[in-house]
């Protein structure tokens, strides 16, 4: 059994057409029980969780993505009062974004940091709510790698996963020591992820989940295609072999850990 960590179910365009129980039976023949459907904004929170009621084993967060700036700018109260429904498991998505800080092709030279401290403050609101209710935090980190791991420390965030990981043994090693889960997305398939594989042989079985990220970043042989749960197999049974581990306990490890980090009841 597997479980896919971080997916974005109402994205997905089978989803957008009301077909989603057929993207969850896809999942369900290829050993995926359970997925995690995330939050970016909520505005689209009604939607999204409408998108996947009555699918049996599909949970939800609250959050809102860092890339997002025409939106609802949450609080920790707002988020608090938004995570009072069935199936909220975790807060998130969140987190700091210096490479495409407002979602736009901005080049590196472009970009103030200074200037983007309203992402730093959500991210802290996230932190806060999710301490105030005991759920782990779904952190997004692209080119921010010293301010995240500072705000996590500064807000003494108590738990949580570091998704789609693609940062360096150092910061993998620090949010371990915070407590964190590392999740592998598809990208730890590609040729050109070599550094991302050198630490997934590295990472402590207990802490390692695995997800999609759907509909983004298809692993092998699917790169390229729209993402779904189902494809997160691929990116378990390349983490088997890479590990020299059976596929059978990967699957077993990193759903236990699934299960443990959101509090899953399957």
């Amino acid at each position: 059994m597997l479980i896919d960590s971080h997916c974005h179910l109402d994205k997905l365009a089978p989803a957008q057409a009301g077909q989603v129980d057929e993207v969850m039976a896809a999942a369900h023949a290829n050993d995926v029980a359970a997925t995690i459907c995330i939050s970016v904004k909520l505005e689209q929170l009604e939607p999204m969780r409408e998108a996947v009621a009555g699918c049996k084993n599909v949970f939800t967060t609250v959050g809102v993505h860092p890339l997002y700036t025409n939106c609802e700018e949450p609080t920790a109260e707002r988020i608090i009062e938004l995570a009072d429904h069935p199936g909220v498991v975790a807060i998130g998505e969140t987190g700091l974004d210096y490479f495409k800080p407002t979602g736009e092709d901005t080049k590196d030279s472009e970009i103030d940091i200074a200037s983007l401290e309203w992402q730093r403050e959500r991210f802290r609101q996230h932190i806060r709510a999710a301490n105030q209710l005991d759920m782990p935090v779904v952190v997004h980190t692209r080119k921010a790698r010293a301010d995240t791991l500072a705000i996590l420390r500064e807000e003494q965030a108590e738990q949580g996963v570091i998704h789609c990981f693609s940062e360096n043994w150092s910061f993998a090693k620090t949010a371990l020591d915070l407590g964190f889960y590392i999740s592998l997305s598809g990208i730890l398939t590609y040729n050109s992820a070599k550094s991302l594989q050198s630490i997934a042989k590295k990472l402590p079985q207990d802490r390692i989940l695995v997800e999609t990220d759907a509909p983004w970043l298809a692993p092998e042989p699917h790169r390229g295609k729209e993402n779904q749960p189902a494809f997160v197999r691929h990116t378990a049974e390349f983490l088997a072999e890479l590990r020299g581990e059976r596929f059978e306990d990967v699957a077993a490890y990193t759903t236990e850990n699934c299960v443990k980090c959101f509090s899953l009841e399957l």
